[in-house]
């Protein structure tokens, strides 16, 4: 589905009224693969500029939406690779070194946190954005079968920690 936008109106306006469309979604997106809401800005700020830079052949494009996820998904993979990314902010300093009290309940967001970022990127796009295993390969340039392999390797992580939390809360 390509985009069009509700009167005939300039790249400018066009672009416009796309991001603010789609901008809350892309933001939903970034956090599920990030666990930063700032971050998920910046990347939804970072996957914007560079569909605006070419706004002209994006707008032409089949469906813009999933351009836009590509792009998003590029912004993070990328963010991921550089060294300065392993810092973790936290809303306060723990009291005790090494991180939060065992009490503490285990929620999804955390769980996917422990996934490593392609895999986690491909458990939001399979399972939040709904996409078909063959478009996750297309967009992660792998083939199918590792999709398949990896997101049931990541579910079964997934489930391992989230059991072992609930094991933990009910101790």
């Amino acid at each position: 589905m390509r985009w069009r936008g509700t009167a005939p109106v300039g790249r400018d306006e066009e672009f416009t009224a796309y991001a603010r469309v789609s901008a809350s979604r892309l933001r939903d997106t970034a956090y599920l693969m990030c666990r930063d809401w700032h971050l998920a800005d910046d990347l939804t700020q970072t996957a914007l500029a560079k569909l605006y830079v070419a706004w002209s052949r994006v707008s032409q494009a089949e469906d813009v939406d999933a351009y836009a996820r590509k792009v998003l998904l590029r912004s993070f993979l990328d963010h991921r690779r550089h060294r300065w990314t392993a810092e973790v902010t936290t809303a306060a300093v723990p009291e005790v070194p090494g991180g939060e009290s065992p009490d503490l309940r285990l929620t999804l967001v955390d769980a996917l946190a422990l996934l490593r970022p392609q895999d986690r990127a491909i458990l939001v796009l399979r399972y939040w954005e709904d996409y078909s295993v063959e478009q996750v390969a297309s967009l992660l340039e792998i083939r199918e079968g590792a999709v398949r392999t990896r997101s049931n390797r990541a579910l079964a992580k997934l489930r391992e920690v989230l059991k072992q939390d609930l094991v933990e809360l009910l101790s």
